[in-house]
């Protein structure tokens, strides 16, 4: 999609990957950014292109950014065996979860994994390891969960985020943090992934969307922006079932912050009917998240101590850079 706009920068506006992530996300990286530079008495003007956004992230010392999503939505029911159970889409889950992990590949690092590989097409913002996502895990963190391994699954804006905060010059990358998806879906769905691995990623014949029987739990979505000197940075969504059954009825957490974003994308979209194919990191964010905030529950900004090598168990001889905590190498669950 993204060739097929080189030479076609008009024509009826077509929002790809406009959700809660691929959407929010990008939106919700901009706004983290704007409140590090405030909290941190930066004079800075609010950026108004892509290359103003990577000096902001570098300025900030942002080495990291996950897209750190902690679903905790559990069911009256509990999974049953031959049975994958999810708070959203079961086969849009396994196709992508079953899709090689893909990761926005950071100027800082020095680590090349051993099972990774480049596209030879593209941008080049990007690495894809030669493995699935749903089978390879790396360390997160979120407000609420604290420290937590999330699921490396390939996501749209784990490249365009990358992308988008590049800077070059004279045509080599001085500038680009890693970006991923860190995620960690309800207990029952990481049960139904245990299951599918032991199959040999075969799915299972009965699938179960829950809803309505979503007894308790919070869908906990933000991006966490690390590498600067006052900590890491959360900044996200903390929606509850409560709330959103109060806010939009027959809703879940999860499928209520899907639909704030795409309410954000359609909203932006009626008003640019002419700007061709664009990705949410091309589009207004301050309009997104004015439409979708009131559908988002408490958006939050934490700060935190935590890195991935906080706490880590010496029983254990693992491969681990101790110069440099925000090395890809000592995210990676091994």
């Amino acid at each position: 999609m993204l060739a097929f706009r080189l030479d076609k920068r008009h024509g009826a506006t077509a929002v790809v990957t406009q959700g809660a992530n691929p959407g929010l996300a990008s939106v919700l990286v901009k706004q983290a950014l704007m409140n590090m530079a405030r909290d941190q008495h930066f004079e800075v003007e609010r950026p108004a292109c892509y290359e103003d956004w990577a000096k902001l992230a570098q300025r900030l010392q942002i080495k990291v950014i996950h897209i750190a999503e902690r679903d905790t939505q559990v069911s009256k029911r509990r999974k049953a065996r031959d049975e994958f159970v999810n708070t959203w889409s079961v086969d849009g889950f396994v196709s992508e979860g079953l899709q090689p992990a893909e990761l926005g590949w950071g100027s800082h690092e020095k680590h090349w994994p051993a099972d990774a590989a480049r596209h030879g097409y593209g941008c080049d913002a990007a690495i894809y390891l030669k493995r699935p996502g749903i089978a390879t895990r790396v360390r997160s963190w979120t407000p609420l969960e604290g420290p937590y391994h999330g699921f490396l699954v390939t996501h749209a804006e784990s490249i365009s985020i990358a992308d988008h905060l590049t800077l070059r010059e004279n045509n080599e990358v001085v500038y680009r943090p890693t970006v991923h998806y860190a995620y960690h879906p309800c207990d029952d769905a990481v049960l139904s992934l245990h299951e599918v691995a032991g199959k040999n990623w075969k799915q299972q014949n009965q699938q179960r969307i829950i809803g309505q029987d979503i007894a308790s739990g919070t869908d906990e979505l933000g991006v966490l922006l690390m590498g600067n000197a006052k900590g890491a940075y959360w900044f996200g969504s903390r929606l509850s079932i409560e709330q959103a059954r109060e806010l939009a009825p027959h809703n879940s957490a999860t499928s209520l912050q899907v639909v704030a974003g795409i309410l954000g994308g359609m909203a932006w979209a009626l008003r640019n009917p002419d700007c061709g194919v664009v990705e949410p990191d091309d589009i207004d964010d301050q309009l997104v998240m004015e439409i979708a905030a009131p559908y988002l529950g408490d958006l939050v900004g934490v700060y935190g101590d935590w890195t991935p090598l906080k706490e880590r168990s010496g029983l254990f001889d693992e491969p681990l850079d101790q110069d440099d905590p925000w090395q890809f190498l000592n995210f990676r669950v091994t």
